[in-house]
């Protein structure tokens, strides 16, 4: 594994209201991920896993404390700059999947590479495809897919650009039992075949054990950090 810190987080805190009504999502954290790492962030509803993923996206700003991802401080970008950012460095795989409907398999897998003006690896594409197995898909669009199809072009589409980090939002929320394992687990073949870091929040114990480490987090903060032996 690389040794490299990929995502350094420190004194970090997300506030809403003030004074009496202040309420801390995000109450403190420090955190190191490394290059390769997947890592599940473990939480009940409203524990702050998801405005800590939020926070890393960008999507976000923090009240206070900093996010770097590689070396590049973006917890003090305002918009533009989050947006390119997140273009960038970071895929993000959604509980919804997010794929637009008038679009292709095809076309939704590289559709960040279009918005970004960049050239799609056509190698590269299709060893994803073939290690996903969806290249009966590409042609097809999403009313036309499972929801398992669904999520596998979706775990494409957030790797094409070759990402810093894969962020995953519950990908399993919109899935049955067997496609929420085998979507786990196509992210951490991900992981293997790529040197993909991937994070990924959820809140079923059941599927961190694909992962390298696992953080629970509640009322905002860290409360157990467990690194698996890899």
């Amino acid at each position: 594994m690389n040794e490299e810190i990929i995502l350094k987080i420190k004194g970090l805190y997300k506030t809403y209201g003030e004074k009496d009504t202040e309420v801390k999502a995000i109450d403190g954290i420090d955190l190191e991920i490394k290059k390769g790492q997947f890592v599940s962030i473990l939480g009940a509803s409203g524990s702050g896993k998801t405005t800590l993923l939020e926070l890393i996206s960008g999507l976000l700003s923090p009240t206070s404390g900093t996010i770097m991802i590689d070396g590049q401080r973006i917890s003090n970008l305002e918009e533009p700059d989050r947006t390119i950012m997140r273009r960038e460095n970071i895929g993000i795989v959604f509980q919804q999947f997010n794929l637009l409907s008038m679009l292709t398999g095809y076309e939704n897998i590289v559709l960040p590479c279009k918005i970004a003006s960049r050239k799609v690896d056509d190698a590269y594409f299709r060893d994803i495809i073939h290690s996903l197995k969806i290249e009966d898909q590409i042609k097809k669009y999403p009313s036309q897919m499972s929801g398992g199809q669904k999520q596998r072009i979706a775990i494409a589409r957030a790797l094409i650009t070759h990402p810093k980090i894969v962020l995953a939002d519950e990908p399993t929320g919109s899935l049955d039992h067997k496609n929420s394992l085998r979507t786990v687990q196509l992210l951490k073949t991900a992981k293997e075949k790529y040197q993909q870091t991937i994070i990924m929040i959820t809140h079923n114990e059941e599927l961190t054990k694909y992962s390298d480490r696992v953080i629970r987090v509640e009322d905002g903060k860290i409360i157990k950090d467990t690194l698996k032996n890899e």
